[in-house]
């Protein structure tokens, strides 16, 4: 139970920053971190990984968060939650914004799409490549953008008003 309950702290720290409460979350956050950066894979610590990654970067302490990711990475062995670990890894990448780290985060980006379409996880494909055309786009190359994403946006049939569809939409009517 204590190791439950030291991942509930962390959730409720991750809600927090996530309120805009970077002070009180912090800490929350912090509670335990040893626990999760074991060699331990198991479901619980795993699936905290990408959440306190990014509040750890919205809190403004992007190493940290660089750091949750790379051992999350680690801890899922190409498991269930590789595309979306990988992806955010990129996405924290990008936020050095240096030409070497834009290419290292295309190549997540990539990595990410291949693993969820391997796992047929269309809403991480959905996502890294949604990461991946603002990507592109930012360096010029609209057409190769839209090749990535729109075959994928294609395929949902559903949940049309969730964050991830709505951002993916209108992502690719600025590719218009």
């Amino acid at each position: 139970m204590a190791l439950w309950s030291a991942f509930a702290t962390r959730l409720k720290g991750v809600v927090i920053i996530k309120g805009g409460d970077v002070d009180t979350g912090l800490p929350l956050l912090r509670a335990g971190l040893d626990e999760i950066t074991d060699s331990n894979p198991s479901f619980p610590f795993l699936t905290g990984f990408c959440e306190i990654a990014e509040a750890f970067v919205r809190a403004g302490q992007i190493a940290n968060g660089l750091t949750m990711v790379k051992a999350g990475i680690e801890r899922s062995q190409g498991g269930w939650l590789t595309p979306e670990l990988l992806r955010l890894k990129g996405e924290i990448l990008l936020l050095q914004s240096t030409p070497a780290f834009a290419e290292t985060a295309a190549d997540l980006f990539w990595q990410a799409l291949d693993w969820a379409r391997r796992q047929g996880a269309l809403s991480w494909e959905l996502r890294a490549a949604t990461s991946l055309t603002r990507l592109l786009r930012d360096q010029g190359w609209s057409a190769t953008a839209t090749g990535v994403l729109q075959p994928v946006y294609d395929r949902f049939t559903e949940g049309f008003e969730t964050a991830d569809l709505r951002s993916a939409r209108a992502l690719l009517d600025t590719l218009r």
